[in-house]
């Protein structure tokens, strides 16, 4: 399959949705061959962004826009050095931040949109309990520190190991597992303070 040379965006247009071919040559700085590299970039560790923001926001939405912002930013700056050295690591990093950024946005305006005394009691049907739940779960690791989240969401949604977890972040094997132990134990702290709120 040949690689396409235009990158694409979406545009609207008379309310329907068209292909528009987006200029990527426009915010690199010139002489640099970044559009190409860029583009491997992109293809090799897209899947893991766009994995990784759906497991913090649990939104496919949300999912979309944290996967095009975080390579449009990197398209549009000069690279950055961790980039060069671990760009796995780097672009998941980027993905869960920004994962957290959107989903503590949201709670945020769901908080001040809705005041907790206007709540309606309604029992919950079984697909509402689990929807419920995972929201909550989202909520939750959204508290948690940016790299307890990153650990967590690599060894739970990701399935990495503490070694391979180790290497991607660039530390040890012994600081994954006692930032797992502590962010499992800290997460359950939450999910049973934010249950225990419903029953």
């Amino acid at each position: 399959m040949a690689v396409k040379r235009a990158l694409l965006t979406t545009a609207v247009q008379s309310g329907l949705y068209s292909e528009v071919p987006m200029q990527a040559t426009s915010p690199v700085p010139s002489g640099e061959p970044f559009p190409h590299e860029f583009e491997i970039l992109f293809q090799e560790h897209y899947l893991l962004v766009y994995r990784t923001a759906y497991g913090v926001t649990g939104r496919v939405e949300d999912a979309e826009d944290v996967a095009q912002t975080v390579f449009l930013r990197l398209l549009r700056r000069e690279k950055p050095r961790d980039l060069l050295k671990n760009p796995k690591g780097y672009l998941y990093r980027a993905a869960v931040n920004l994962s957290l950024t959107i989903v503590q946005t949201r709670q945020r305006r769901a908080r001040s949109e809705t005041g907790e005394e206007f709540a309606v009691s309604v029992p919950l049907r079984a697909s509402s309990r689990a929807e419920e739940t995972h929201r909550k779960l989202y909520e939750a690791i959204a508290q948690l520190k940016p790299k307890a989240a990153s650990i967590l969401i690599l060894r739970y949604l990701h399935n990495y190991s503490d070694a391979d977890i180790a290497k991607l972040l660039g530390t040890s094997r012994g600081v994954i597992a006692v930032t797992l132990y502590r962010s499992r134990a800290r997460l359950k702290k939450l999910l049973d303070a934010s249950l225990g709120e419903e029953s």
